[in-house]
């Protein structure tokens, strides 16, 4: 605390005399605190110590009371052995100088001093917390209510905003001291000591004298200055990394950044922390024109050293084909790469600046491919800054529609491999899925990736019902084909060109007759015997079709679910298909 930084004066009498701080503003406060114990009936060469104290007020109250806050308060004034005998007298306020002597002048010496409760409370009242703050104690004692002024002026100085205590102490004789000047000497206040009328007077002259005056501002510190120098080239490519040197580190906290050229002092953008190097690299901005580089520290803010660059377009070129397959991944290729982190993205035509749909970043490579949107119409494959996101060049290209077959049988049992054929693949990652009959744009059940082939198959979902099978593009999931399939129970019979009739069930080792007929034509048909889960055109016995219907079959001696199928091996195709449980 700064001697004479604050504006509370606590005027204590009959215990202890108190000196005003210095004030710092016009609008600070003043309390005067005035000692009104019993002890003040004392006399000095014939003369109260409260009729002398009365009568040299005037010097405390200069015109300074004139535009100040300035109140009274007393203590000890109208109850004996009362330690909270305090009271406000005339509170805070301009032009209260005639009021405070008329109530001083009233005052009857009573009680005790409980002096540091009343500079607490003055503090108190005068949000010292909050507010800058001055006490001037005038006493003719010491504490008499067990409390520690010292203590208390230690809490006020670290507590308070700009708190001081000025002390005077009148007529103590031959008593210790130093629990009053320890109110001064805490709080950064004078203590002055008055033995008899005229030194009181002059002490409560120069207590006036403070408070009237303020206190000068301190001189601003001169700014320390740091020898650092800073290098950085004269141009840059927008978005470009750079390399920037420089010397005379203060701090590793310190950074240097690039802002437009006169920006304010504390602007910061693309910028790095300096630590233990001497050389970085510093990111140019998107936009063109005169910029700064500067060398900031990092306390403060301050701008120690600093370089002009001018920020360049660059020149960039883009090559697109003119058409793509929705989904399809098409090869882009361009020149002039600025970043690394650059991007190259395909946009509906006319999209905000920014946006970013599918995209790469360039790397260290002048071509890639990159993936059409699953939507046709016009779009634009563009190369982007990634510093800032703005775009460098652009090219059109028109996303087409797909040209995609798909073939599978229209019927199937429940749990059957489900064959599966198709033309027109955009891309391995597309998939061919199942799924009920209606299902949303997207479901997805049972399915597999196209990869680099043309047919596959399904197993056929075990509930039956109708199903659709989709070729579904991976970009969007969108169906590009479908078709749909009657997924049958799993012991139904399947007919496709032909027809074949036979029991239901028959015993091990047992001969039956299976009837048939076929429309269809073929070098090599067959009626086999196979396993229900057994390959196709795989079987345990098999009659070559070459006479009339109907043939006789054998059943193995193993009980169990098998298939009679009728199939045209030489086509590889299946007729027809009947479950035969054998018992």
């Amino acid at each position: 605390m700064k001697l004479f930084s604050t504006a509370l004066a606590t005027l204590a009498l009959g215990g202890a005399l108190t000196c005003a701080a210095p004030a710092q503003a016009q609008d600070e406060n003043v309390m005067i605190v005035f000692d009104g114990s019993n002890s003040m009936w004392g006399q000095i060469d014939g003369t109260a110590k409260i009729e002398i104290a009365r009568g040299v007020m005037e010097n405390l109250l200069g015109e300074w009371t004139d535009n100040r806050q300035v109140g009274l308060m007393a203590y000890g004034h109208r109850r004996r052995g009362d330690c909270s005998d305090i009271e406000t007298l005339v509170a805070p306020g301009q032009g209260t100088r005639g009021e405070i002597l008329s109530r001083i002048g009233s005052i009857t010496p009573t009680g005790k001093t409980p002096l540091t409760s009343a500079v607490e409370q003055a503090a108190t009242s005068l949000s010292y917390t909050d507010t800058p703050a001055t006490v001037v104690l005038i006493s003719d004692g010491l504490e008499s209510c067990e409390r520690d002024p010292c203590a208390l002026a230690e809490t006020l100085e670290s507590a308070g905003v700009g708190f001081t205590a000025h002390v005077v102490g009148f007529g103590l004789g031959d008593a210790d001291t130093s629990a009053l000047t320890c109110i001064a000497d805490n709080t950064g206040g004078k203590y002055l000591s008055a033995r008899n009328a005229n030194e009181l007077s002059a002490a409560l002259t120069e207590v006036g004298t403070a408070v009237a005056a303020a206190e000068p501002e301190p001189e601003p510190e001169p700014e320390p200055q740091y020898d650092v120098t800073l290098t950085a080239p004269a141009t840059a490519l927008a978005g470009s990394s750079f390399e920037v040197s420089w010397t005379g580190t203060v701090s590793g906290s310190d950074y240097v950044t690039i802002v437009p050229m006169g920006s304010d002092e504390g602007t910061r953008k693309n910028h790095f922390r300096v630590r233990d190097k001497s050389k970085d690299d510093l990111r140019a901005p998107s936009g063109t024109g005169l910029y700064e580089v500067r060398y900031v520290l990092d306390e403060g803010h301050r701008t120690l050293a600093s370089e002009q660059i001018e920020i360049t377009e660059p020149e960039v070129t883009l090559t697109a084909p003119a058409t793509a397959l929705a989904g399809s991944s098409f090869e882009v290729s361009w020149t002039g790469t600025v970043s690394g982190s650059d991007y190259v993205t395909i946009v509906p035509m006319g999209s905000d600046e920014g946006t970013r749909k599918n995209h790469f970043r360039v790397r260290d490579k002048s071509k890639d491919d990159l993936r059409a949107p699953s939507g046709t119409g016009l779009y634009e494959v563009r190369y982007v800054l990634d510093e800032g996101h703005r775009t460098l060049a652009s090219q059109p290209i028109e996303v087409t529609e797909p040209e995609v077959t798909l073939t599978v049988p229209e019927k199937i049992r429940a749990g059957d491999s489900l064959g599966v054929t198709w033309t027109g693949t955009v891309s391995g990652s597309d998939y061919i899925t199942i799924v009920p009959m209606g299902a949303d744009e997207g479901t997805r059940k049972t399915h597999f990736r196209v990869r680099g082939k043309s047919e596959d198959a399904l197993t056929a979902p075990k509930q039956p019902g109708l199903y659709e099978v989709r070729y579904v593009l991976d970009e969007g999931h969108r169906t590009l084909a479908r078709q749909p399939v009657e997924v049958l129970a799993e012991d139904a019979a399947l007919q496709s060109g032909a027809t074949l009739k036979a029991p239901e069930s028959a015993a091990t080792g047992e001969t039956i007759e299976v009837s048939w007929s076929t429309s269809q034509e073929g070098a090599d048909q067959r009626i086999t015997l196979a396993h229900a889960n057994q390959a196709i055109f795989t079987w345990v016995s098999a009659i070559k079709v070459e006479g009339k219907s109907p043939v006789k079959i054998t059943m193995p001696d193993e009980p169990g679910a098998y298939e009679l199928r009728f199939l045209d091996v030489s086509g590889q195709k299946v007729l027809a298909r009947n479950i035969i449980r054998v018992k």
